[in-house]
């Protein structure tokens, strides 16, 4: 039975700000952004040391470098995990490795190139696991939302909204070409009313046949309208083109919303058979409410 999740991690909550327009901020920001600029001082270190030292350090800037693109793509799969009702475990978990690979790279670049000694890359090894995970915390380690459901059904419902995801990224992406802030807005809002539709299906994956063609055909051709219309606003500045684009944005919400709403009210329909059947069953038995 599917109904409007509420919990501290479904959009809106306080758990996750949100700007105006109900664009979601995201927590890939000045922490990570850090993770990519501080190994270039290695850089700096390394070609002014002989070449025994220089490629170490050179070896430390690779790793660190491979340790922060880990962690910005475990940052995000954690935010796309937290933000769904259904949902599994990353399969691998990036922040983890990302925690060992930045201790690895402080070690390599603690290391003496003349006397080799062992206890300040030690050192360094533990504060940099230990700083990067007090910072960034754990992946997921565990499916959430999955106990009692049907596991095909659920992979289904879950390749199907990761297609939506994609679709709902490139209209994002898409629609910063046309450089309107209130464009941006516009089409963040129809995100966020695709998504409800979204947790509607993982929390019931039999309302998936009833929604495949909002969460394939019409977003796909959304996001190809939102391409072509940026690309032509940039451009022109075309402000009937800029209309018919709005009107689009509206009809699309609007029949997002009908559809969510009857899938609401369907799994409300069958919720009240299942409690009239089991009603019946009892009072069979002798039963009375």
């Amino acid at each position: 039975m599917a109904e409007r999740f509420g919990g501290k991690h479904s959009p809106g909550t306080a758990s996750r700000p949100r700007a105006p327009g109900g664009m979601t901020r995201s927590r890939v920001g000045a922490r990570v952004n850090f993770l990519f600029i501080a190994p270039a001082i290695m850089l700096l270190v390394a070609f002014q040391q002989e070449p025994l030292g220089m490629f170490i350090k050179i070896a430390a800037f690779a790793i660190m470098m491979l340790a922060a693109w880990l962690t910005r793509e475990g940052v995000i799969a954690h935010e796309a995990y937290d933000a769904r009702n259904v949902a599994k475990r990353p399969a691998i978990p990036r922040k983890m490795f990302a925690s060992v690979l930045t201790g690895l790279g402080l070690a390599l670049a603690g290391v003496d190139a003349e006397t080799f000694g062992l206890l300040n890359p030690i050192l360094y090894f533990i504060l940099g696991c230990a700083l990067h995970f007090t910072a960034f915390g754990p992946d997921p380690l565990k499916n959430k939302g999955t106990v009692g459901m049907n596991e095909y059904q659920t992979d289904r419902v879950a390749r199907a909204v990761d297609e939506a995801e994609k679709h709902l990224s490139a209209m994002k992406e898409a629609i910063r070409r046309a450089q309107t802030p209130s464009l941006d807005r516009r089409v963040a809002d129809f995100v966020e009313t695709a998504r409800s539709m979204f947790r509607v299906v993982e929390e019931d994956p039999g309302d998936l046949t009833s929604a495949r063609r909002y969460l394939g055909v019409y977003l796909l051709g959304a996001r190809d309208a939102t391409v072509q219309f940026a690309d032509l606003y940039a451009r022109s500045k075309n402000d009937d083109a800029r209309k018919d684009y709005e009107t689009l944005l509206d009809d699309l919400e609007s029949s997002f919303t009908s559809k969510t709403e009857k899938l609401l009210q369907n799994d409300k329909s069958m919720l009240d058979v299942e409690i009239e059947v089991l009603r019946e069953r009892l009072e069979r038995e002798g039963v009375r409410s």
